[in-house]
């Protein structure tokens, strides 16, 4: 049995519960509908001659990114977003669907749903396998990673909860734009001003960590931060090969730091990788060591290169999810290694509520454990989700970039039990979109983005939406300012290294890879960002390679 919760028109929300065999049953008729609507809507055109512009869908691309275009506002209590009438849909494939061609949504369509992700692992993991001399396998290629590991300058909120900035600008091919959606929470507060932390280090010690920038630099990493967590902050440890072992319980930071330096100065390399036995203890030692009122976290360092026991994200996650639901521990993978487990990490930490990163030295592993991880162990959302409609009087087709194995059904938008992401603060999340508008209908509204998520603490639900106006489209994606450029560089970038020749066509208006990284150099000039120094470095090196 599923519960669903549905919200009456004046917001009381009502509790009903559904067989999965109804489920199923509502999805076929839903299902049928909207193919016997499609059907029609092809007859009709046929028969009167109608174009392409009769209709708005997903388009053939995927892609997104925006200048500084309308922003917008809103409130606790948003109206449900505009939908046209008899339009209910999705834009993505069913998790785990495996299909050659164009991923279509039904026709016609205009929304575009799908859970918060502020992963950036997919990025570091590229930038290290390009150093290497090698282009990234193109299944480990995320184009929402790219983008997010650059810094936005979208305004943020005062206090919790989220802004939510929607602009865009024109693209080199007519008709076609490429649109952003920024959230973005508060900025991070002073380190004495977050709660205290209760984090379980649940350190991989296979036989494939015993290589330059695996153990040692994850032993390197963990001690500087031992150093820098705060007095009334806690630590545990569980290592594992081809068993788990804590060896270090919950242990508070005040007067017991040698201890846990000698604790990690210990890890050393074994034998294979059980990494499902791992986490399951890495979550019981968590349990156990559970503090109320503090942020209770596990943090994964691996290669993820699982190869004796449970090797499956999904059941090994089950083990553990009682743990997660029950006591809201969250899970932050970090990947380290030139050959990485990419999926297995990134489906580990989207279903634990967490996100991952990539480590591929010194000094990335001291951000990642001594600046990002202390700053963000506080959380400001949870199952957060956002939702984008996009007028049909104005546009023709669109298509969200990247965030395939992140997307939501409509229809389970406002579903607070369905699942989304967890997000803290100082992050900004975008979304990138690839949109034609129709010829002749330069002005009017464009899209609308609700932002969805659950208070940490109460659990009661909060929206925020913002709005575009067609009019509000720049002339250029490369002549709008700072956060413009680099996220359509960002997007384009991946979108290279991901085509294969079958399921992925180049973006609208997309450079080739010599001409990209002359823009990503002449920003890195400007603005004098080393970030953007090395993403023009990691694309001249594809452009060599490819």
């Amino acid at each position: 049995m599923k519960r669903t919760t549905d919200r009456t028109s004046n917001g009381t929300r009502t509790t009903r519960r559904k067989s999965a065999r109804t489920r199923r049953g509502t999805r076929r008729l839903r299902a049928a509908l909207v193919a016997l609507t499609a059907a029609s809507g092809l007859l009709l055109t046929a028969c009167n001659g109608g174009g392409h512009d009769g209709k708005a869908s997903d388009s053939s691309y995927e892609g997104g990114g925006g200048p500084g275009g309308g922003t917008g506002g809103g409130n606790s209590d948003a109206a449900p977003l505009p939908v046209p009438d008899g339009t209910r849909g999705t834009d993505r494939r069913r998790e785990g669907e495996q299909d050659d061609r164009r991923d279509v949504a039904p026709d016609p369509d205009y929304l575009s749903t799908f859970a918060l992700d502020v992963d950036t692992a997919s990025y570091g993991y590229a930038r290290r396998t390009l150093s290497e001399g090698r282009l990234p396998d193109p299944s480990t290629v995320r184009p929402e990673e790219f983008v997010n590991s650059f810094r936005q300058d979208y305004e943020r909120p005062d206090g919790d909860g989220f802004t939510v900035t929607v602009d865009g600008a024109r693209t080199d091919e007519d008709d076609w734009s490429l649109v952003r959606v920024g959230l973005a929470t508060r900025s991070a507060g002073p380190d004495e001003d977050r709660p205290p932390a209760a984090l379980t280090f649940v350190i991989d010690v296979s036989g494939s960590m015993d290589e330059p920038g695996r153990l040692d630099l994850a032993r390197e990493s963990l001690a500087t931060m031992t150093d820098r967590l705060r007095d009334e902050d806690s630590v545990a440890i569980v290592t594992f090969s081809d068993e788990a072992e804590t060896v270090l319980p919950m242990t508070r930071l005040d007067g017991n730091r040698d201890e846990i330096h000698d604790a990690i100065d210990a890890l050393e390399p074994a034998r294979s990788t059980n990494l499902g036995a791992g986490v399951e203890t890495g979550y019981e030692t968590a349990v156990e060591g559970l503090r109320e009122g503090a942020t209770n976290r596990v943090v994964l360092v691996s290669d993820a290169l699982a190869n004796t026991g449970d090797t499956d994200a999904d059941t090994i996650l089950e083990r553990i999810g009682e743990s997660r639901r029950e006591h809201g521990i969250t899970l932050f993978g970090v990947g380290v290694g030139s050959d990485y487990g990419d999926a297995l990490m990134e489906r580990l930490a989207d279903k634990g509520d967490g996100h991952t990163v990539y480590v591929s030295d010194e000094e990335e592993g001291r951000e990642v454990f001594c600046e990002q991880l202390p700053r963000n162990i506080e959380l400001m959302a949870r199952d957060a989700k956002a939702q984008v409609a996009f007028d049909p009087a104005t546009v023709a087709e669109f298509r969200l970039v990247g965030y395939e194995n992140r997307r939501v059904a409509d229809e389970d938008f406002r579903d607070d039990d369905v699942d989304g992401g967890e997000v803290g603060p100082g992050h900004t999340v975008t979304a990138l979109y690839v949109v034609r508008t129709r010829s002749g209908a330069p002005d009017g509204h464009l899209a609308t983005a609700t932002v969805r998520w659950l208070d940490p603490e109460s659990r009661a639900p909060r929206e925020e939406s913002g709005a575009l106006e067609a009019d509000d489209l720049g002339d250029s994606v490369w002549t709008g300012g700072r956060g413009l450029a680099v996220t359509a560089t960002a997007a384009y970038f991946a979108d290279a290294l991901r085509l294969d020749g079958r399921r992925h066509r180049a973006l609208p208006g997309a450079p080739g890879l010599g001409e990209l990284a002359d823009h990503a150099a002449g920003l890195a000039d400007r603005t004098e960002d080393r970030d953007l120094h090395d993403l023009a470095e990691a694309i001249r090196t594809a452009d060599r390679l490819s």
